[in-house]
C-alpha cells in the first residue's frame, strides 16, 4: 500500500471534501482524486461515495479511516519525540494552561518540567479550555493543565491524568470579612462574593455547595480569570475562593484573610495528554510529582476520555504569552498557525 495515497485519503475523509483538504495541504483536487482512485484500485473497494459537493465514508472507507488515524496519530507522536533530543539544544516543552487556574498553582504543577537536568525551553499558551484542547488535537501542544478533564462530547483522543485536589477557601481583605460576624458558611451571605466564570469546574462545584447549604450569596462579580478576580478582591469588592493549598501563600501579604474553608468542596486537577504512552520528559516529570503538589498522596490515573509566575533556574527559556481581555472573558491567545505538510 502506497502510503501517500493513505494519507490523501485521511485528509479528504477529515475534511469532508476534497476541495476542503486540497486547499488544507496544497495539492489540487484532481490530484487527491486520482491519488484516492489509484487507492481504491489497489484495496479493491471503493472508500469514498460523493453525496453532492461533499463526500461520505463507505463502511470499507470507516474501517480504512481507523487504522489511518492511528498510523498517522503515530507518525506524529514520533516526529514530537525525535525532535525532543536535538543534539546542544534545550528540550522545547509547550503547554497550555487554563485560564480558570490560579498563576502560582499553575507553577507549581510545571515546576517539575523546569527542575529537569536537561535544558528545558517552556512555552506557555493560556486559553480557555476548548481553545486548548483543539491546539492539543493538532500537536501544538504537549500538555494542558486544567481544572476538569476533557468533556465526553469533545471528539479528542485525550488521556486525563489525576494530579492532585484541594478543598476551597474563601479569601476576603480583612476591612471586608469584619462586616460579617456570623460564622462560615453564613458570613458568604453577609458580604459580597466574587467567582470564577461558569466554565471553571471550581464555580460548578461552589454553585452545588451553595444549594446544598441553602446558602443566598450577593455575587457582584464572575471571572475567567483567577489573577484578575484575586485583584478585585484586594481592593475589597468582593470576598473569593482559592484552592486551599494556596492559603498561605494569598495571605502571606497581609491585604487578605482566610474567612473559611469549604472542606466538602474537593477540586481536582488534571494533565491532559493526546498520547498513550508518555514520552516528552517534561510530561512524565509532571505526572508523576504524587503529593509534592498538594501535601497529600495522589495516585496517578490515566483515564482515556473518548475514542473517536516564576523564574525557573538560570538554564531555563521561559516564554510567557497573553493578550488581556475584558472582566469576565479572561486572558485569550490567538492560536498558533502551521501549514499541513505532506509526508515525503
Amino acid at each position: 500500500m502506497n502510503f501517500k495515497h493513505l494519507y490523501y485519503f485521511w485528509k479528504v475523509a477529515k475534511h469532508g471534501g476534497v476541495l476542503r483538504a486540497s486547499e488544507a495541504i496544497h495539492i489540487s483536487p484532481q490530484t487527491l482524486s486520482g491519488q484516492i482512485k489509484l487507492l481504491e484500485d489497489k484495496v479493491g473497494t471503493a472508500l469514498l461515495k460523493r453525496t453532492g459537493r461533499s463526500v461520505e465514508l463507505t463502511e470499507a472507507g470507516k474501517l480504512a479511516l481507523g487504522y489511518a488515524e492511528e498510523m498517522f496519530t503515530l507518525g506524529a507522536e514520533l516526529d514530537q519525540v525525535l525532535l525532543q533530543y536535538p543534539l546542544g539544544h534545550a528540550i522545547e516543552f509547550r503547554v497550555g494552561v487554563s485560564d480558570a487556574l490560579p498563576k502560582s498553582l499553575a507553577y507549581r504543577l510545571l515546576r517539575p518540567a523546569i527542575k529537569l537536568d536537561e535544558p528545558v525551553r517552556i512555552v506557555c499558551r493560556e486559553w480557555r479550555l476548548d481553545g486548548l484542547l483543539a491546539e492539543l488535537a493538532l500537536h501544538r501542544l504537549d500538555l494542558v493543565i486544567s481544572d476538569s478533564p476533557v468533556p465526553a462530547n469533545v471528539d479528542v483522543k485525550a488521556y486525563s491524568h489525576n494530579l492532585g485536589e484541594s478543598s476551597v477557601t474563601f479569601m476576603a481583605h480583612p476591612a471586608l470579612a469584619e462586616k460579617s460576624s456570623l460564622a462560615f458558611p453564613h458570613n458568604l451571605e453577609k458580604l459580597p462574593i466574587l467567582l470564577p466564570g461558569e466554565d471553571s469546574a471550581m464555580r460548578r462545584a461552589i454553585n452545588e455547595w451553595l444549594e446544598q447549604k441553602r446558602l443566598r450569596v450577593s455575587v457582584v462579580g464572575e471571572f475567567d480569570d483567577a489573577a484578575l478576580m484575586a485583584a478585585f478582591g484586594r481592593e475589597q469588592v468582593g470576598c473569593f475562593p482559592i484552592p486551599s493549598v494556596l492559603t498561605g501563600e494569598y495571605k502571606h501579604d497581609g491585604l487578605l484573610v482566610p474567612i473559611g474553608t469549604a472542606d466538602a468542596i474537593k477540586i481536582k486537577y488534571y494533565a491532559l495528554t493526546i498520547k498513550r504512552r508518555l514520552s516528552h520528559p517534561c510530561v512524565i516529570a509532571i505526572t508523576s510529582q504524587g503529593e509534592s503538589t498538594f501535601g497529600t498522596q495522589t495516585a496517578l490515573s490515566i483515564e482515556p476520555l473518548t475514542d473517536s509566575l516564576r523564574g525557573g533556574p538560570a538554564n531555563q527559556d521561559i516564554r510567557l504569552s497573553e493578550n488581556s481581555a475584558s472582566m469576565g472573558d479572561g486572558n485569550r491567545l490567538p492560536r498558533s498557525r502551521s501549514n499541513e505538510k505532506t509526508p515525503p
